[in-house]
């Protein structure tokens, strides 16, 4: 199973540097409670091996492994707001009023408490992977709130961490039109048959290509009518399949076959070494190949396009304390890492 499925890159300042034994000590101080009876969401770092009591920081030849999990409760909210029908009625009944606003924000509280220990609880985890060497971050998310609150943690726990997401010196929508237009990407990357044009008028047209060839008249026709590529599905050496977006997250990654040739096996402990090794090993190659196709990296603009939240260009700042944007889709499920 691939470690890593979607990713968000970020650069970790130079400042930073911390002990194995630090991280561990630092992420121990928030390690992941299950939800009490009557909690929400609870959230906080567990075992990436999913072994209890084991160490929340993974070391596989250097690399460093960690893993965020989020348990949350969802209440569904018809059933909250009948019981709340249900209960001003009772009020109407028995006083002859009608509840007033306040009233009713209280007794939803009430009601929403009394429901929460028979909720359903989701669990999400999501695999962060440190590279001291290159002072690089890669978190296995799709979502940038999700990110946001994953880096406001590590910053919380790992004394003096700060990252900064990497912003590249040619915009990702810019340098896929080009790839398109001229059908040569990059040394080492090939294009593939998926991809998304949008109209940057008012019109916000939008043309999807899915199991297509992309080297026809009808894509350079769009682009040059003013439509600009959101999602372009690349193959990286003959190794590794993704998608990249306009908001330089890289989705789908795929590793393809023969990547994992020599890989141990066998024994889930060797499987979970064997899917770190490769992941870190082939993406560890393939994102700064992918940075230099963008032109290198630049520094760090608030300007991010449109497809990067506002969560994201949060966390993308250099942190010396902790954000707080909350995360849209607490409720997200996100893959299993391992």
């Amino acid at each position: 199973m691939s470690v890593f499925k979607n990713v968000i890159v970020y650069r970790i300042e130079p400042a930073w540097s911390q002990t194995l034994a630090e991280a561990e000590e630092g992420l121990g101080k928030q390690r992941f409670e299950p939800c009490t009876p009557s909690q929400e969401k609870s959230a906080g770092w567990s075992e990436p091996r999913g072994e209890a009591n084991g160490p929340l920081v993974e070391s596989i030849d250097g690399q460093w492994l960690v893993e965020y999990m989020i348990e949350s409760k969802t209440l569904p909210g018809s059933v909250v707001r009948r019981k709340l029908d249900e209960r001003c009625a009772q009020i109407e009944a028995t006083t002859g009023r009608k509840p007033g606003k306040k009233e009713k924000k209280e007794l939803k509280e009430d009601i929403t408490l009394e429901l929460l220990p028979m909720a359903f609880t989701r669990n999400a985890r999501v695999a962060v992977w440190i590279d001291q060497a290159e002072r690089r971050l890669v978190i296995n998310s799709a979502n940038a709130a999700r990110a946001d609150e994953v880096v406001t943690s590590l910053v919380k726990s790992l004394d003096g961490f700060a990252v900064s997401l990497i912003n590249t010196q040619i915009e990702p929508a810019a340098a896929m039109a080009e790839w398109l237009l001229t059908q040569e990407p990059p040394a080492g990357f090939t294009i593939d048959r998926e991809c998304e044009l949008k109209a940057s008028d008012e019109s916000k047209a939008v043309v999807r290509y899915a199991k297509h060839p992309l080297d026809i008249e009808e894509v350079k026709q769009h682009i040059t009518d003013g439509k600009r590529p959101t999602r372009l599905a690349m193959t990286w050496d003959d190794r590794v399949s993704f998608e990249l977006t306009q908001g330089m997250l890289i989705r789908k990654i795929v590793f393809l076959e023969g990547t994992g040739d020599g890989a141990a096996g066998g024994k889930k402990e060797d499987n979970f070494d064997a899917d770190v090794a490769i992941a870190t090993g082939e993406l560890g190659q393939m994102v700064p190949a992918l940075l230099d196709a963008l032109g290198g990296e630049a520094a760090f603009s608030a300007a991010l396009p449109d497809e990067a939240p506002k969560a994201a260009a949060t966390a993308a700042k250099p942190a010396s304390a902790p954000t707080t944007t909350t995360p849209a889709d607490a409720a997200e499920e996100e893959d299993a890492p391992f």
